[in-house]
C-alpha cells in the first residue's frame, strides 16, 4: 500500500489558527487514524529554533534560525497510507479545504509527495 508524506507551508508568525479549525482537525484525523490512513503527524515549532545544514561545493555549514528571508516555512506534516494516488490526492483535498472553510484569512500551500519504499540509485561517477 503506497505511503505518501503531506505537508502545509504557510507564512509564519500570522498568529494560532481558530479554535474552529482545531476541532474539525480533530475529528478529521481522528476518521483517518480509524481508517488507517493517517499514520503519524503534527505540528511543528517556529524557525526560531530550527537549525539547518547547506551543504555547498563539499563543505557543510551550519545556519541556525529563525531565517528572515523564509516567505513561508513547513508547519506541520503528516505520513499517510491510502490504496491509491487518486485517494491520497483526495484525502489532501479535504485536508486543504478545511483549512479554507474554518480559517480563509490563512494562505497556505498543501503538499502531497509519495514515499519512495526503494533505495535511490547511484549516480554513475
Amino acid at each position: 500500500m503506497p505511503r505518501f508524506m503531506g505537508f502545509v507551508k504557510m507564512e509564519e508568525g500570522i498568529g494560532a489558527p481558530p479554535q474552529a479549525l482545531f476541532d474539525a482537525m480533530d475529528t478529521y484525523i481522528g476518521e483517518q487514524a480509524a481508517k488507517g490512513t493517517f499514520l503519524d503527524g503534527g505540528g511543528l515549532y517556529g524557525t526560531e529554533d530550527a537549525v539547518n545544514f547547506v551543504v555547498r561545493k563539499g563543505e557543510t555549514t551550519r545556519v541556525d534560525g529563525p531565517y528572515a528571508e523564509a516567505k513561508e516555512v513547513v508547519g506541520g506534516f503528516a505520513i499517510l497510507q491510502y490504496d491509491s494516488l487518486e485517494e491520497a490526492i483526495a484525502g489532501q483535498q479535504e485536508f486543504a479545504d478545511l483549512h479554507a472553510k474554518y480559517w480563509p484569512e490563512c494562505s497556505m500551500v498543501a503538499t502531497l509527495r509519495q514515499i519512495s519504499d526503494e533505495a535511490p540509485e547511484a549516480a554513475d561517477a
